[in-house]
């Protein structure tokens, strides 16, 4: 690549770096291979989560999240995952 030096006057985190030596786009072949992609949320795991929202959240001294989580019927969300959906609803 004749144009290394160019990238070389920035700092670079150690993926970039990684990319960097081993060819651009090698690290998003290994993301897809690596990592099982998060399924999206059907539209009845969505209404489920809303119910469970509405009726947990005004319980105090509980975790809202934990309680969803105990009484979601999907198995294997995380917290991360129900946070962030529960933010986009």
């Amino acid at each position: 690549n004749k144009k290394a030096f160019v990238e070389l006057l920035f700092w670079k985190s150690p993926a970039a770096v990684r990319e960097m030596t081993e060819g651009y786009g090698s690290l998003r072949e290994e993301e897809g291979a690596g990592r099982s992609r998060v399924p999206p949320w059907t539209p009845q795991e969505e209404q489920e989560l809303r119910e469970l929202y509405w009726k947990y959240k005004e319980v105090e001294g509980e975790d809202i999240i934990a309680a969803i989580l105990a009484h979601l019927p999907a198995p294997g969300r995380t917290r991360r995952q129900v946070v962030k959906q529960l933010v986009r609803l």
